[in-house]
């Protein structure tokens, strides 16, 4: 986090601010939050042994992130994502991804999963995802995609409960 946004965080959390009540988690209990980054690069190396390229982890990221309304993910990993080569316009039909021919079978099989996996009490989804995953995706592919999916969540519910704030970046500010 940028050091305006955390003395912007700091004037927000003053007594008799009306934002005051949240607690941007990750400085609280730095600790805990360095345990979940340590846990994020041994994700990142287990999806790069697994053959999964940044391109389809940064996928992985905006859609769960998409899925759980992280606007602060979002900003992050879109950025990570075209930097990694993926298009705007796939970004820009993510959320619509069954409905185009823009992803490979082995794409759409890391989504699905992934989408199951943010959202584990659809089981008929999560089961239909897991057969399609094991026609498309090796068994390390698999393992790999769910943990990306996992750590992203994670991270998800670390921003989306500390409000995390997003802020302008490029010519549109």
């Amino acid at each position: 986090m940028s050091d305006m946004a955390e003395q912007e965080h700091e004037r927000e959390q003053a007594p008799g601010h009306a934002s005051g009540r949240r607690v941007f988690v990750d400085k609280r209990s730095p600790a805990a939050y360095q345990a979940f980054v340590q846990a994020a690069e041994a994700v990142r190396t287990t999806a790069a042994d697994a053959g999964l390229d940044r391109r389809l982890v940064e996928l992985i990221n905006v859609r769960v992130s998409q899925l759980n309304g992280c606007a602060f993910c979002l900003s992050l990993h879109t950025r990570a994502a075209l930097r990694a080569g993926e298009t705007p316009q796939r970004l820009g039909v993510l959320p619509a991804w069954r409905d185009t021919e823009l992803f490979s079978p082995r794409e759409r099989a890391a989504l699905a999963l992934a989408e199951a996996t943010t959202d584990p009490r659809d089981t008929t989804a999560q089961e239909t995802a897991y057969a399609v995953a094991r026609r498309a995706l090796t068994e390390d592919e698999i393992s790999a995609v769910i943990w990306v999916a996992i750590a992203i969540n994670a991270f998800n519910r670390v921003s989306i409960l500390s409000k995390h704030p997003v802020r302008a970046t490029g010519q549109h500010q």
